[in-house]
């Protein structure tokens, strides 16, 4: 199995991850559109909020992965955060989105005190739902139509992970 290294993304990973997010599983299992531009990603990435952190997965030195995580801001919820993310198609099912989930898990819980990760996920997307169920995510309901994807409405669960620091 090859390994599969994480690290913090830079500015200059934004035509690797435009990359990414132009393969078909990975901008149908988001909320990002097909065709993406390397612009945006470029600006996106030099461009980090400070609440946000960015990850890349790679493989033999190819960016394969991402992901975004966002620490709540309002004072209320910064107890909370949430993440997106994405593989290229020839990468999914070996380990790449477990590596970036866990590396985020890292984070949250030992070192910006995050008690509860939230994210949506479309409820015909098996192999994602059952990454984060393997991750202690625990499906906390539904919503009709969240959001159009090629030419109709899909469905997503909510799901969310805590972590009590004990």
């Amino acid at each position: 199995m090859e390994e599969i290294k994480v690290r913090h993304s830079e500015p200059e990973d934004g035509l690797a991850i435009r990359d990414i997010y132009a393969c078909k599983n990975a901008y149908s299992g988001t909320l990002q559109l097909p065709n993406p531009s390397v612009k945006g990603w470029s600006e996106r990435m030099a461009n980090v909020p400070a609440n946000v952190y960015s990850f890349v997965a790679e493989i033999n030195g190819e960016i394969v992965g991402n992901i975004g995580f966002e620490v709540c801001s309002n004072m209320r919820r910064r107890h909370v955060g949430s993440f997106g993310m994405g593989v290229k198609d020839h990468c999914q099912g070996k380990g790449v989105g477990c590596a970036l989930l866990g590396n985020i898990i890292d984070l949250a819980d030992n070192w910006l005190n995050i008690m509860r990760i939230e994210l949506t996920v479309y409820t015909d997307n098996h192999s994602a739902i059952a990454l984060y169920e393997k991750f202690g995510f625990v499906i906390e309901g539904e919503s009709k139509a969240f959001a159009f994807r090629n030419g109709q409405y899909v469905n997503v669960y909510h799901m969310a992970r805590f972590n009590n620091h004990s």
